[in-house]
């Protein structure tokens, strides 16, 4: 399974980004997916995840403010991000995992990673 994020890049604060993650495998309708990021210096943190039945889950930093999606005809998921903030800038990176596991938040159950993409915000 491979998994490519795109989409980032530079954002004014108050501005929008959409981040895509495309995988893959016939297989994509059945996993968890999620996005992460990892800002400078910070450990990688759970910005938001959307399960296999469309179920969405949000990082208190991310609700209100994004909106994770997934489109299973085209193997891709999507994050708008709108209101951005300087604390927003990271690298962020689309995960993807099956069925089981005991925590959608945590990067650990995840079994694979796209290779990042880096959203910059300036104030």
């Amino acid at each position: 399974v491979q998994l490519q994020a795109s989409g980032g890049g530079w954002a004014q604060a108050g501005g929008s980004l959409r981040l895509s993650c495309a995988v893959s495998g016939s297989a994509f309708s059945s996993y968890t997916m999620g996005w992460f990021r990892q800002a400078p210096g910070k450990e990688r943190t759970f910005v938001a995840a959307v399960n296999w039945s469309g179920d969405t889950y949000y990082a208190d930093a991310a609700k209100g403010r994004f909106t994770i999606s997934r489109d299973n005809a085209k193997n891709t998921m999507y994050l708008q991000m709108n209101s951005l903030k300087s604390d927003d800038t990271a690298v962020y990176y689309c995960a993807a995992r099956g069925y089981g596991g005991t925590s959608i938040y945590l990067d650990s159950e995840y079994s694979y990673w796209g290779q990042g993409t880096q959203v910059t915000v300036s104030s």
